[in-house]
C-alpha cells in the first residue's frame, strides 16, 4: 500500500486537483471538521458499502482518519477487494491540518 504525505495532499488540493478522499472516521468526527470534498464512510461501514465504491476500483482513493491507523486498515481492505490505487494519508487529518497551520516550508 502506498502512503501519501500531508504536504503532497495539501499541494494537490491547493492546485485544484480532486482526488477521491475517503474519510473513514465516524460521522460525528467528520461533522466536527473535515478536508473539503472528502466523502465520509466510517471504517466499520466499508464492507457493507463497498458496492457504492465499486466504480472507483481503478481510480485513486486517498483514505484518511484521525491519525492514520483506521485509514491504513481501510486501504488494506480495499486493496484486498480489488481496488488498485489506494493510498493512506500519513498521520491522518491531524497531520494535514497541523501542516496547514504551519504554512509552506
Amino acid at each position: 500500500m502506498e502512503i501519501i504525505k500531508p504536504a503532497e495532499l495539501k499541494q494537490r488540493v491547493a492546485h485544484q486537483e480532486k482526488p477521491y478522499i475517503l474519510d473513514v472516521r465516524e460521522t460525528w468526527e467528520y461533522e466536527e471538521f473535515n478536508i473539503e470534498g472528502a466523502k465520509n464512510v466510517p471504517l466499520c461501514s466499508i464492507p457493507d458499502r463497498i458496492n457504492e465504491l465499486a466504480q472507483l476500483k481503478h481510480a485513486e482513493i486517498i483514505c484518511h482518519c484521525k491519525s492514520g491507523k483506521r485509514s491504513h486498515q481501510a486501504a488494506k481492505f480495499l486493496l484486498k477487494n480489488g481496488f488498485t490505487k489506494v493510498k493512506s494519508l500519513e498521520g491522518g487529518i491531524e497531520a494535514y491540518f497541523n501542516l496547514q497551520s504551519e504554512g509552506p516550508d
